[in-house]
């Protein structure tokens, strides 16, 4: 039987890091980084930092390559899941050639792998043709690095928030009933397709890492600083992972909650 861990590792600083993740890694027998290109080098690296800051014994780490995303294919849905696809049968691969028919191998996963990721997924391919025991160990999120670094609550009082992605905000607009919307994967900067009137935005870039950028403001004022600051970002790192929280200026009346 194999076990596999899938740690949360927050955001990238090792001080996220876990006191029962860093005793998990520990424990591997293999940890397994993905790398993504020469563009996204930094990824793989901060893992391996991450790992040269809490292992303590011979764990084996082993690096391997990620197929990219056939962009080509006009069906979102469907490309995403042929990627996972491919990327399931890397994984089965690599298991079994670096650990074998039993053991414990480790993923190391940004923030946590419940919200918006798709680790469990791709482990519930793998687990159709190994056998597995899967185990996740939560992590900070960015959405939580995001409000630490504003020193803002999520939502206002006795008020829902949602958790929404850039493409469901192109395509289906604010959703109705909220005025909290905190916004994950979006490459597209689309909170310019929200009318900015009586809208704030908080903005991070690399959320809880040492390179990161804090905007925030009236959304029409501060939207191209964001968009200017992301872009050489990107181009200064070869990548950006970064988050956002809007919340329209509704009057509200107080409360005793």
């Amino acid at each position: 039987m194999i076990d596999l861990m899938l740690i949360g590792i927050g955001t990238g600083n090792p001080e996220h890091v876990t006191l029962q993740a860093a005793r998990l890694l520990n424990d591997a027998d293999l940890i397994l980084i993905p790398d993504k290109g020469e563009d996204k080098s930094d990824l793989a690296r901060v893992r391996r930092q991450i790992c040269d800051t809490v292992l303590t014994g011979g764990t084996r780490v082993v690096s391997f390559d990620l197929p990219t995303r056939d962009e080509a294919t006009p069906d979102y849905h469907a490309r995403v899941v042929d990627w996972h696809d491919a990327i399931a049968a890397i994984w089965v691969r690599e298991i079994r050639e670096n650990l074998g028919p039993q053991g414990k191998v480790a993923f190391l996963v940004w923030g946590d792998p419940s919200l918006y990721d798709s680790t469990l997924r791709i482990a519930d391919r793998v687990a159709k043709i190994l056998p597995l025991r899967v185990r996740v160990v939560p992590g900070i999120t960015s959405l939580q690095a995001l409000t630490a670094a504003h020193r803002i609550p999520i939502n206002d009082l006795g008020a829902p928030f949602t958790v929404t992605t850039g493409r469901q905000l192109r395509d289906a607009g604010w959703p109705d009933g909220v005025d909290t919307l905190a916004v994950m994967l979006d490459g597209q900067c689309s909170f310019q397709s929200i009318p900015p009137k009586g809208v704030h935005i908080w903005w991070s870039g690399y959320a809880g890492m040492v390179q990161e950028i804090n905007l925030s403001g009236p959304l029409a004022e501060t939207a191209p600083q964001i968009m200017a600051a992301r872009a050489e970002a990107r181009a200064q790192h070869g990548w950006i992972m970064d988050i956002y929280l809007m919340r329209r200026q509704t009057p509200r009346g107080d409360t005793d909650e």
